[in-house]
């Protein structure tokens, strides 16, 4: 039922725990489920980390994309997925794996796109310091001014789509790095998919990979991108009317 993606470039300390605890907390579900690995042009031992767990587990699978980029590593776990949910999950799980449970039936049901969501109602950080609280804020309010009014937090890095939606809207991705979360809801709403917002429990993580600066840049360059793109057309709508929705 469940696709667990995990882009993971230079995860070679963080990933063993992830793992651990992703694949413990699947022991106790009544559902099957893989985990796939996607690594992403490391320097380290994350393939090597990767495969000792493929080798014990039949369940976890590593693919290794030839190209850098976050955007480019989470469409190749997609598109290979087999679950009925296709779970995009962040190597750090700043997310407790057990919140997957708000994601999937029968908490959660009738959806295409369900997106983990750190501003919604019901929803609660730790540990996060003053200053990257409001450097988020800054850029999700760009966001919602260039490209995605009603959305307040894109950037989360934990997603669920239905198998059929994620293939539509993966193939069609373009963005090879951070902006690819806003262009794939952006599409998304362009092809009237329903998407719901879902409060979770998210713990900050010192070892965050966001360099404030330059990846603001980027992401407002990327935004940008996106509108161009859909003035010339690269983004095809549909007639399927597109709702959104927050999950108390």
């Amino acid at each position: 039922m469940l696709s667990i993606i995990i882009p993971a470039y230079n995860e070679e300390h963080r990933l063993p725990g992830t793992l651990t605890q992703i694949i413990e907390y699947l022991k106790s579900q009544p559902y099957c489920a893989e985990i796939i690995v996607v690594e992403n042009g490391s320097t380290d031992d994350t393939v090597g980390v990767a495969q000792r767990f493929t080798a014990e587990h039949s369940h976890v699978r590593l693919i290794r994309s030839v190209q850098r980029g976050k955007g480019i590593a989470t469409r190749l776990g997609m598109l290979a997925a087999g679950g009925q949910y296709c779970f995009m999950c962040d190597a750090d799980l700043s997310m407790p794996i057990t919140e997957v449970a708000k994601f999937l039936p029968p908490k959660l049901n009738s959806y295409d796109i369900a997106i983990g969501s750190r501003e919604a109602p019901g929803s609660h950080r730790f540990g996060e310091p003053a200053y990257r609280h409001l450097m988020g804020r800054v850029y999700a309010t760009i966001v919602k001014i260039l490209a995605l009014p009603g959305f307040e937090d894109t950037q989360c890095g934990f997603k669920s789509f239905r198998r059929e939606v994620a293939r539509d809207l993966f193939a069609s991705q373009s963005m090879q790095g951070w902006g690819f979360d806003p262009e794939l809801l952006y599409i998304a709403r362009k092809r009237h998919y329903k998407i719901v917002e879902v409060p979770i429990d998210w713990y900050y993580n010192a070892d965050s990979r966001v360099s404030p600066i330059k990846d603001a840049i980027q992401m407002v360059r990327d935004l940008l991108r996106i509108r161009w793109n859909d003035l010339r057309g690269k983004y095809q709508t549909s007639n399927v009317k597109c709702q959104m929705s927050n999950i108390k």
